[in-house]
């Protein structure tokens, strides 16, 4: 396949976009931080949280459990627990549980 030159921006545009940072995610680590940080609220499972109005985790997509987390540090996103939590996590803690979390069976009904 011949590729023009015109094409090669989009094609580096189609490769920066597949390069989620949720794949340098290391799930072990994450694992041990959930058990540290995140248990006590969304389950050790990430599937049973203490409260109803908590999210299950487990099974989220990736990016958007560092979106989330990201946001909630910078306080973009509102809550005071979460912006407490996220305060104390470096990116490495956000990739590494976005990761652990991704991993887990979820009970969430829609895939993609």
């Amino acid at each position: 396949m011949r590729v023009m030159p015109g094409q090669w921006l989009a094609i580096a545009m189609l490769a920066a976009l597949g390069a989620s940072p949720v794949l340098a995610g290391d799930v072990a680590k994450g694992r041990e931080k959930a058990d540290q940080v995140c248990a006590a609220c969304h389950g050790k499972d990430g599937n049973t949280p203490i409260d109803p109005s908590y999210p299950k985790l487990a099974g989220q997509h990736g990016d958007y459990l560092v979106r989330a987390l990201l946001d909630y540090k910078s306080e973009q996103r509102k809550n005071a627990i979460m912006v407490a939590q996220a305060k104390g996590l470096s990116r490495a803690d956000i990739d590494n549980l976005s990761a652990f979390y991704a991993s887990l069976p979820g009970t969430l009904s829609h895939k993609r």
